[in-house]
């Protein structure tokens, strides 16, 4: 298993900022590295110990950020011709690991809840769903160990 960086994947750390009523927590400028337009903006629950896994978009570019709870990501990269080729990235992003995770069309991505609780994730893509340009398998087709 590689935790580096693979081709195509960014990882931005994002600001909170601290105040008395409640934090303000940075999400995506326009200006930003990693924006490609706006599709659309959706959160996902993760329920504790659960696998979302496996989905490949083939159009859409994701910022996923986790402003509750905790998420660990796994991109796997089976472009022929990447530089990354066969390698996995992992990151677990949280309130904690304050960071935008964006995700270039063509990569495998799985994802686990995984502290008690709510753990949700939001997804500032650069185009709308489309259930047509993304692919699905089974958490099994891809050999990973979760635990």
């Amino acid at each position: 298993m590689n935790d580096g960086l693979i081709e195509g994947v960014g990882l931005t750390p994002l600001k909170i900022i601290s105040i008395n009523d409640g934090d303000v927590m940075h999400g995506m400028k326009s200006s930003d590295d990693g924006y490609y337009g706006f599709g659309e903006a959706y959160f996902s629950e993760v329920k504790h110990d659960c696998i979302k896994a496996w989905k490949k978009h083939n159009k859409m570019i994701s910022n996923l950020i986790v402003p509750i709870g905790a998420i660990k990501f796994v991109i796997f990269d089976d472009r022929e011709m990447s530089s990354t080729y066969g390698k996995f990235q992992t990151v677990e992003l949280s309130k904690r690991n304050y960071q935008r995770l964006t995700i270039v069309p063509g990569l495998w991505l799985g994802f686990m809840g995984n502290e008690e609780g709510l753990n949700m994730l939001l997804n500032i893509s650069n185009i709308p769903h489309d259930p047509e340009e993304a692919e699905n398998i089974d958490l099994n087709e891809i050999e990973y160990k979760w635990r």
